[in-house]
């Protein structure tokens, strides 16, 4: 009897559970202090890799090469090229005019260009710029049985199955005799195809001059054919003022329908990253990241060794094991692009005659800075893990894991009916309309739809009959009816996890309270505050309940009963479960039999007030219902 008194329901004593509690509240404090180290390194690690001079690098490039037009005709820019007169307008005009800056603004030579041009007089011309282009052979399409009388060549498009790999023109010199593509060089994803390294490729001289008599004699001799692809402009710029390298790549594409898209690349990348003091600063940011993988890659080993298939059970933990994935790999990209730079960055600045291919370097490092920037972001996060012990954010974790089932069965309902408007879309407005375009497109279009975006016009001029039915129905189905069933799920599985939070389910402790009690203990140890006794931790405990009780809406003499209940309460728990009775058997006084009857017809009062508000609430109901 006396063993069993000093046992909790939980079969736990009350001291050890306590003791329990702080120990894992500590720990929590504790690791979320460290990792609040890393998330900080991290930021600066990131934050220190790009600066607003790439932005601005990258606008004045662009506006150069892609705004400038031809001069007598306003309308012809890089952007409007869309015949094969004005391509060549813009290669003997605008690029031609970007690419050479062979004099300051009164016509005075203020440096040797004998090496290089210097673009805005600030941005050095790494080498030569190249051009290449790729075609496809004859006869990679078949043409229809009624009109092979009419035409004998068909050019499909562009596939490294049907790519020509024989010469072609004067077949003298490079650009008219194809040059194998090199294995490590990626490919580049355009409008119409994905197309490899290689092809007929030239580089352009030195001499403004000869640069035009080169295009002069391209254009005059057929240079581009109906069996013309695609045209790769590729150069690079360094920028010592900023320390930036800028990788320019200007394609334009001739799809099999004819006619030229044009599209672009713009990389300001630091390869050169350890130069000034702050570089050095970064450097060691990053040796501390690796110091935090390392530790947090053996803390998530130790757990799974302790916890073994429990631990792939909480979805924190597959949070932690795809932050560390995306830690390592974003590592590993560090170090092959640095040790890349290594390699080649000599190599290329050896020569000055020949094209420099940075394209390889920056398409690296872009895809370092979108590691690094999924990483971070991950990171960002994993703070809820620690904040999800506040009771807002506890809430917010709460509704969610609640309601996820009804999210999943509304969500497979939701693009059931998404994907067939989608569908709907792309057959009907596809071939009119660029929204709709592809079914990628209609995807994306019926989002932006939703959040207010839409061209009504376009759709109205496609299809009058068809077009306004989709917007009216879509709108209706998917604006009206399907998102406010979504946000009624969340907001009744909010209203239930609150109602459970105001009658006392909630967190066991809150990191903000363990924050809160620190920052007391500590003022308490440095007698800056006088130490708080029991009785003024208990008042200012009641206070603190019986002001939340009245923000949740009970009146005065609620209030007092439950306190008078509590106070019963703690009083019985004291003499029936307290761990310093010894005895096996202890008498029941009459006085606390009258103390046991008095608690047990107050716990009666309370049922009987249950019961009658039940009553009223379900009277309500059936009201509502007639």
């Amino acid at each position: 009897m006396a063993e069993a008194s000093r046992w909790h329901l939980g079969g736990t004593p009350k001291h050890k559970l306590h003791y329990r509690k702080e120990v894992e509240m500590r720990t929590t404090l504790q690791e979320f202090l460290l990792y609040l180290i890393f998330l900080i390194n991290l930021c600066i690690l990131t934050f220190g890799m790009v600066n607003p001079h790439m932005y601005y690098l990258n606008k004045v490039m662009s506006s150069l090469f892609l705004d400038t037009s031809v001069h007598g005709e306003e309308r012809i820019n890089f952007k409007s090229i869309r015949s094969i007169t004005d391509f060549w307008k813009f290669m003997e005009g605008p690029l031609l005019e970007g690419l050479y800056w062979d004099s300051w603004y009164n016509n005075k030579n203020l440096y040797d260009l004998k090496n290089s041009s210097r673009i805005y007089y600030e941005n050095i011309l790494l080498g030569v710029p190249r051009v290449r282009q790729l075609k496809v052979r004859n006869n990679t399409c078949k043409v229809h049985s009624s009109f092979r009388s009419l035409m004998n060549e068909c050019y499909d498009k562009y596939t490294s199955e049907n790519e020509d790999l024989s010469d072609f023109g004067l077949k003298y010199d490079t650009e008219w005799k194809y040059s194998a593509p090199i294995i490590n060089s990626p490919w580049h994803w355009g409008f119409t195809g994905v197309y490899r390294n290689g092809g007929y490729i030239f580089t352009l001289p030195k001499s403004k001059s000869e640069t035009l008599n080169k295009f002069i004699n391209l254009r005059m001799n057929s240079w581009i054919t109906r069996s013309t692809r695609v045209i790769f402009i590729d150069f690079s710029l360094y920028n010592a003022n900023v320390n930036l390298f800028c990788i320019i790549r200007l394609v334009a594409e001739f799809p099999a329908t004819g006619g030229i898209l044009t599209s672009w690349q713009f990389y300001s990348v630091k390869l050169l990253r350890y130069v000034s003091y702050y570089d050095y600063f970064i450097a060691s940011c990053e040796i501390t990241f690796c110091i935090f993988l390392i530790v947090f890659t053996t803390q998530e080993v130790l757990k799974i060794k302790e916890f073994k298939s429990a631990y792939f059970k909480s979805s924190w933990n597959w949070l932690e094991l795809l932050l560390l994935v995306l830690c390592f790999v974003a590592v590993f990209f560090n170090s092959y692009c640095n040790i890349q730079t290594f390699l080649l960055l000599g190599q290329l600045l050896k020569s000055t005659e020949k094209y420099s291919d940075f394209y390889f370097l920056a398409h690296w490092h872009i895809y370092y800075n979108n590691i690094i920037a999924i990483t971070i972001f991950f990171a960002w996060i994993k703070i809820f893990k620690f904040i999800s012990f506040n009771k807002t954010m506890s809430q917010l974790s709460s509704t969610l894991s609640r309601c996820i089932k009804d999210i999943v069965g509304f969500a497979i309902m939701f693009f059931i009916i998404f994907f067939a408007y989608a569908q709907l879309g792309f057959l009907v407005f596809g071939s009119q309309v660029d929204d709709f375009s592809t079914f990628q497109n209609s995807i994306f279009t019926q989002f932006r739809i939703v959040l207010g975006d839409f061209n009504f016009a376009g759709i109205q001029q496609a299809s009058r009959i068809l077009g306004p039915i989709y917007f009216i129905t879509f709108i209706f189905f998917v604006f009206f009816v399907l998102l406010n069933m979504f946000l009624a799920i969340i907001n009744d599985t909010y209203s239930e996890v609150k109602a459970d939070y105001s009658i006392g389910r909630r967190p066991d402790f809150e990191l903000g309270k363990m924050i809160k009690k620190s920052y007391h203990n500590a003022l308490e140890k440095l007698k800056l505050k006088k130490p708080e006794t029991d009785e003024d931790k208990k008042s200012r405990k009641s206070r603190d309940l019986a002001e939340q009780a009245r923000r949740e809406g009970f009146d005065e003499k609620e209030i007092q009963s439950a306190e008078q209940m509590k106070k019963w309460k703690e009083r019985l728990e004291k003499k029936y479960y307290s761990t310093e009775i010894q005895d096996d058997y202890q008498p029941v006084t009459q006085q606390e039999f009258r103390d046991l009857f008095l608690y047990a017809v107050e716990l009666e009062k309370e049922l009987h007030y249950v019961s009658l508000k039940l009553n009223r609430v379900m009277r309500k109901v059936s009201a509502l219902q007639y």
